[in-house]
């Protein structure tokens, strides 16, 4: 078994500012321990830490029984990375040292095949058995069987991005259950996973014997796998942790009772400082006017100069303050008109059969279905993006499209900062551009890159982005995923007062609530309008 300790950790960003101040808890033996938190309040940052990336500026981080991480993307849509590198990456490094050297190897004797190349590819093929890595391809072989329906050798070379994002994710979620490492690190392990595939995820983490710690906003994971919450809150001097010893489900009352003692006890300490100083005011007027009452004078001096130096009570946390606000407009009654539309995987497969549907000014609808299905390409074909498909596809008069995209892939924002992308995009200057991004709490990395920012925090951009478009038809794909609870619960009342038409991929049943039609891509291929949520 095995155990992370996060003991005293303070870490400062490059501009100085510190951004974790005194974290400390530990994940015990066996434990499945959640990580929650604002966007943007150094989950990822404390992540990086434990997972060896970076360093803390003080305190440290210990683990026992090897570690294996799940990084927060796990895939890429622009990368050529493939399923058995993907596979090697949440390998032990031994696994991954020897695989780089049988690749090296192999490269070397195509290029050259002389007797010494292939010798010393003969010599990295023994270190790879040696090493354990036909047991290790053994583990892959369950693992794609089980994810994918196909053997390792079949899909060992495709390319990650042809998975939809659920499929990475499982794969490597199952790939580190095999593995030896009796600690699991997983950010995000709930994101792109469609309902059977959540149901999945809360099983085979409550089964496992492993050590696992999660960072997740899904409330219904959170409830029914974590037995304990470690929330990092928002303070003045940076943000701290706050160990919360049972579900989630009492987390909220037990998280406002404690904030609500914090007020309280430094409401009493500022009252008792004012009477103190003006007590200390009033014997210095005595004291002036009768010497006997300097000593009472020169005692409440030393009690105020003592009750100061032991310091004021903990402070609140800082609470959120995210003002989502989508403006919309009128459209023609018709937004979107589907006639015997069958769309296309891009590689001459039908992902469904064709079908009618039509979609009205104002509408909410959840696109709901299994991953694979082709809920995504659909969207995508709706953004205007080249997709092959059959049939008749029209977007209605006055409808101007909002794309909300689920992996957050933006190649025109690489290299540039928020600013930057704010002043090509809408012109807006230093002020206008502070002042909106402030809405969306991400005015600090206002000068950050993009590719830098939070998952949290490139979601709430695009949301900020999608405010300034005045779109009238919203595709939402999978908007919930990294935004945290607060920012959540912000979108969800934006939508409310929109004044447009809004379409979301969703596996999120918290958020499907607020939507009244239900459109479900089926396994088969059927395209049809549900009249309740199904799941």
């Amino acid at each position: 078994m095995g155990h992370i300790d996060v003991s005293g950790v303070e870490y400062a960003l490059s501009d100085g500012r510190v951004l974790l101040n005194d974290v400390s808890f530990r994940v015990g033996d066996g434990a499945k321990v959640a990580l929650i938190g604002p966007n943007g309040s150094g989950k990822t940052t404390l992540i990086r830490m434990i997972c060896g990336d970076i360093s803390p500026d003080e305190g440290q981080v210990s683990i026992t029984g090897g570690l294996g991480v799940m990084r927060q993307f796990v895939g890429s849509v622009r990368d050529e990375t493939t399923v058995r590198q993907i596979l090697l990456s949440v390998a032990p490094k031994n696994i991954r040292d020897a695989a780089e050297k049988v690749i090296a190897t192999e490269a070397a004797m195509i290029t050259e095949d002389s007797e010494k190349s292939q010798m010393a590819y003969a010599q990295a093929i023994i270190e790879w058995g040696d090493v354990g890595g036909y047991e290790y391809e053994v583990i892959w072989d369950v693992c794609c069987t089980e994810m994918l329906g196909k053997t390792f050798d079949e899909v060992a070379d495709r390319l990650v991005s042809t998975l939809s994002g659920g499929e990475q994710k499982k794969l490597v979620v199952r790939a580190l259950l095999e593995g030896p490492e009796e600690v699991l690190m997983l950010d995000e392990p709930d994101n792109y996973l469609d309902f059977p595939s959540k149901r999945w995820l809360e099983k085979v983490i409550n089964e496992t014997k492993k050590t696992v710690f999660f960072v997740s906003h899904d409330r219904e994971l959170l409830e029914n796998t974590a037995t304990r919450i470690v929330a990092l809150e928002q303070g003045i001097t940076g943000n701290t942790a706050w160990v919360h010893g049972g579900k989630f489900s009492t987390w909220h009352d037990a998280r406002k009772a404690r904030n609500a003692r914090f007020a309280e006890m430094l409401l009493r300490w500022k009252q008792e400082h004012e009477r103190l100083i003006t007590l200390v005011k009033t014997l210095q007027v005595q004291a002036a006017i009768s010497p006997d009452m300097a000593n009472k004078y020169h005692a409440m001096q030393t009690r105020l100069r003592k009750f100061e130096e032991a310091g004021a009570p903990v402070a609140p946390p800082v609470e959120q303050d995210v003002r989502v606000g989508l403006k919309g407009g009128r459209t023609g009654l018709r937004a979107l008109t589907f006639e015997g539309v069958a769309i296309e995987n891009g590689s001459g497969e039908y992902l469904t059969k064709p079908f009618d549907f039509e979609v009205f000014f104002q509408d909410r609808i959840a696109v709901l279905g299994k991953n694979g299905t082709g809920k995504s390409h659909f969207f995508r074909l709706i953004s205007g993006e080249e997709m092959k498909h059959t049939g008749n596809f029209k977007i209605g008069a006055r409808v101007e499209v909002g794309y909300f995209a689920q992996t957050h892939a933006h190649p025109e924002f690489e290299n540039k900062t928020l600013l930057e992308i704010l002043w090509e995009m809408y012109s807006l200057q230093l002020g206008p551009a502070k002042s909106v991004l402030r809405k969306y709490e991400i005015d600090q990395q206002a000068e950050q890159k993009f590719t830098s920012l939070s998952g949290g925090q490139q979601a709430r951009f695009q949301i900020l982005l999608l405010e300034l478009s005045g779109a009238t038809l919203l595709l939402l794909d999978e908007p919930t995923d990294n935004l945290d609870l607060a920012s959540a619960e912000s979108l969800e009342r934006a939508l409310d007062a929109y004044e447009g038409t809004v379409l979301t991929v969703t596996h999120d049943r918290w958020f499907t609530r607020g939507f009244t039609r239900f459109l479900v891509f089926g396994d088969d291929g059927q395209v049809y309008e549900s009249p309740e949520p199904v799941f």
